[in-house]
C-alpha cells in the first residue's frame, strides 16, 4: 500500500513493507549478524526489526569475544516489537546460551502463526575452552528441542547435517534422507545447502510434507568466506515475508545467496565478505 503526500515544496512516499523480525548478534564487520540481515530483507523487498542476541567483538580475521545479552532483554525487545507491529515471517539466527533458547521459543510458541526460518549454524561462542564446548552442545540440543518443532523452515549447511548425523547429535535410524531427521522432531520443510553428491558436486536440498523433494545445483562459495546458511536463511525468510511459497524462497534465496557469495569482496586481512546488493545478471 502507498500513499503520496503533496505541497508546493515536496513529494513524500509512504509505504508499507512487509516486515521480518530477526533474532541474531551485532557484528561489527557487517559480515553477519544483524547489519548485514537489514540489507538482505531491504533488498528483497522487507523492512527489518530485530532483537539482539549478543555483540561480538571481532575482525575479519577472528572473534575475540562474544557478550551474550540476557533472555529477558531478548524477551522484552521481541515483544515490544511484535505487540507494535504486524510481522509476516520470523528468522532465528545464532543464540549463545540455553537460557536464550528458550526465551526464543517461547516467543516463537506466542506468535505461532507467524512462519519461523531457522538457521541452525555455528553458535556465537568463541573460546576453546572445555566448559563452553560443553556448553554450546547444550545450546544445541537447546534448539533442536524446542526451536527445531516450532520450525517452519530449517536451514543448515550440508556437512554440518552430516557431522550431526556422524556424531548422533541427531538420530537417523530409518530415514531415508538426512534431512528427514529434522523433520522427526517437527521441522515442516529442510533445505541443506551444499550438500556434497559426488567431489565436486553440490546440491541444496529442499524436503517438505508428504516427503517432497526438490534438488538444485549449489555452487561452493569462494574460500574465506563466513557461513554462508545465514544468508541464505534471511533472504528465505524475507521472501516468506513477502508472500512467496516455500519452494518459489527456497530456490530464490539460494539463488540471491550465490550472486552474493560469487561477488564477495575483502576489505581487511581476514574473511571475505558476500556482497549483500549483488548484480544478478
Amino acid at each position: 500500500m502507498r500513499a503520496i503526500l503533496h505541497n508546493s515544496d515536496y513529494t513524500v512516499t509512504l509505504a508499507s513493507f512487509p516486515l521480518t523480525l530477526v533474532f541474531g548478534p551485532f557484528d561489527p564487520t557487517g559480515s553477519d549478524g544483524l547489519p548485514a540481515d537489514a540489507i538482505t530483507c531491504a533488498i528483497l523487498g522487507s523492512h527489518a526489526v530485530s532483537a539482539l542476541t549478543a555483540i561480538t567483538i571481532q575482525d575479519t580475521a577472528e572473534s575475540e569475544s562474544v557478550l551474550p545479552c540476557a533472555p529477558d532483554q531478548i524477551d522484552d525487545q521481541a515483544r515490544c516489537v511484535l505487540e507494535d507491529m504486524a510481522v509476516q515471517a520470523i528468522k532465528v539466527g545464532a543464540i549463545s546460551s540455553v537460557e536464550a533458547v528458550s526465551a526464543v521459543a517461547q516467543i516463537a510458541a506466542d506468535y505461532s502463526q507467524v512462519p519461523l526460518v531457522l538457521h541452525l549454524g555455528p553458535q556465537e561462542i568463541s573460546s576453546e575452552e572445555v566448559e563452553d564446548q560443553d556448553e554450546t552442545e547444550d545450546v544445541v540440543g537447546a534448539t533442536l528441542e524446542l526451536l527445531v518443532p516450532q520450525a517452519h523452515v530449517v536451514v543448515i549447511e550440508g556437512r554440518r547435517l552430516n557431522q550431526w548425523i556422524t556424531e548422533e547429535v541427531l538420530e537417523a535410524a530409518g530415514q531415508e534422507l538426512a534431512p528427514a531427521a529434522l523433520q522427526a522432531i517437527g521441522a515442516d520443510w529442510v533445505l541443506v545447502t551444499g550438500n556434497q553428491q559426488r567431489p565436486g558436486h553440490l546440491v541444496n536440498i529442499l524436503v517438505g510434507p508428504d516427503n517432497l523433494t526438490i534438488s538444485w545445483p549449489w555452487t561452493a562459495p569462494p574460500e574465506r568466506i563466513r557461513d554462508s546458511g545465514g544468508l541464505v536463511a534471511t533472504a528465505l525468510a524475507a521472501l516468506l515475508a513477502t508472500g512467496h511459497g516455500v519452494e518459489d524462497a527456497a530456490k530464490k534465496a539460494c539463488a540471491y545467496a550465490e550472486a552474493s557469495l560469487n561477488q564477495s569482496f575483502q576489505p581487511g586481512m581476514g574473511q571475505r565478505i558476500a556482497c549483500r546488493n549483488p548484480i544478478i545478471n
